[in-house]
């Protein structure tokens, strides 16, 4: 029954992540936003960019977990960063 409720949203305990600043990186804003899962960190990053007024948002997640909130943090960045050095603006595509 508890798998039910985890997916309908009943029943858990807070499962909101901490927040933490943004970076700007070739003119796109990261923010890094690991998912909890189970007892660890899954890679989650949102990327932003304006183009032509709009504001245009991609969130990329990854299936490595780590330990730490701090690490998947550093982790979020830095794949974050790699796919926007090679995929540009066509991630919003």
């Amino acid at each position: 029954m508890s798998f039910l409720k985890k997916l309908f949203g009943g029943g858990g305990g807070d499962t909101a992540s901490p927040s933490t600043p943004a970076e700007t990186h070739n003119g796109y804003t990261i923010f890094a936003e690991p998912v909890k899962d189970g007892g660890t960190w899954r890679i989650g990053a949102r990327i932003e960019k304006e183009i032509n007024g709009e504001l245009k948002s991609h969130f990329m997640m990854r299936a490595d977990t780590l330990q730490s909130f701090d690490d998947a943090c550093k982790a979020s960045l830095d794949k974050a960063r790699m796919l926007v050095d090679q995929q540009g603006d066509s991630i919003f595509s």
